[in-house]
């Protein structure tokens, strides 16, 4: 019974504290897939809603597998100033230089990275359909988390600073409010040369950001009036304390666009790292792996769905897709 109880409190902080939250890892996992060429279209619009949908597996697996949670960080201002000029991108070499249970300390983000692109490699070699599409969703969920700043610091929720709370501000909260109305649209899929150099590419910018993340939330809390910052808002059957629209509106505006580019970056970057994972594998034919073709119906509705995206425009999430993990 404590097991179980364990389990449901889990539960339900991770619906509260989940990485980028529901929507924003829903509204990635699920774009990429138009951005990659037609050869690999046809299969992953076949699994666009199962892509979507478990785009959150890994968050969920947190609260099942202790060895989860260094996979979806990298603390590398434990590492000192300029870490990433000190970090081995190999893994052995690393191990050799902190130790692994170092890195595993203080977080796998970028290797775990590198790990799921030749999972799915190897899934696309085997002909696995379920593999590609489990690998895939969970690869797209830890590109995603690469891309969010406060996945790169040790200050990772505000707690060394006064500002417990601003990680679900910043990746959360923001998104929900204001993601609708992003322009996501950023090209085709390219091919990636080195999965693990981009993976460290993609971590050491958002790095460069944490420093704005952190300064601009400290600077706006000084002068904003301090009964003004926090609302109740009802969730299910329960009322709980949230950032204010009013203070979530004027930090987004200083942030300049922040949280749009590094949703953007993150959509081609999940689709470039699936396509070339697939052209490491040989470009199999993906239409023979297909279990249930599309409708002629939902074929024009992803056709729809893609124009709106190339024009800067989304459908409402709940009309794209059932999101029944997302209910409590």
């Amino acid at each position: 019974m404590k097991q179980i109880l364990r389990l449901i409190c889990g539960l339900i902080l991770l619906f509260l504290c989940s990485s980028w939250g529901f929507y924003a890892h829903y509204r990635i996992n699920r774009l990429a897939v138009f951005a990659l060429p037609g050869a690999m279209g046809g299969f992953y619009r076949a699994n666009i809603d199962y892509i979507t949908e478990h785009a959150i597996s890994a968050d969920k697996r947190r609260y099942v597998d202790s060895t989860e949670a260094p996979r979806h960080y990298l603390n590398a201002d434990h590492y000192g100033k300029n870490p990433f000029s000190k970090i081995p991108q190999n893994w052995d070499d690393a191990a050799i230089k902190y130790s692994a249970d170092t890195l595993n300390k203080y977080g796998t983000l970028p290797w775990v990275i590198q790990f799921n692109y030749y999972r799915l490699v190897k899934a696309f070699k085997t002909h696995d359909t379920l593999a590609i599409i489990n690998t895939s969703a969970n690869l797209g969920h830890y590109i995603a988390d690469a891309h969010v700043p406060l996945h790169l610091t040790q200050n990772y929720n505000g707690q060394l600073t006064g500002q417990t709370g601003i990680h679900a501000l910043w990746e959360s909260r923001l998104p929900e409010l204001f993601g609708d109305h992003y322009g996501y649209y950023a090209g085709k899929a390219r091919y990636i040369e080195d999965p693990l150099a981009e993976a460290f590419k993609i971590c050491h910018r958002s790095f460069n950001e944490v420093d704005s993340v952190l300064r601009f939330e400290r600077i706006l809390n000084r002068s904003f009036p301090a009964d003004k910052k926090f609302i109740q808002e009802r969730r299910g059957n329960r009322q709980v304390k949230e950032y204010s629209v009013a203070y979530a509106k004027a930090y987004h505006k200083m942030l300049r666009g922040m949280v749009e580019r590094r949703m953007r970056s993150a959509i081609l970057a999940v689709g470039s790292y699936w396509y070339s994972a697939w052209v490491d594998a040989g470009q199999p034919d993906l239409d023979k792996l297909i279990k249930q073709p599309l409708t002629d119906a939902q074929i024009k509705q992803l056709q729809h769905e893609e124009a709106l995206y190339k024009a800067g425009k989304l459908l409402p999430l709940a009309n794209s897709h059932e999101r029944k993990s997302s209910k409590p």
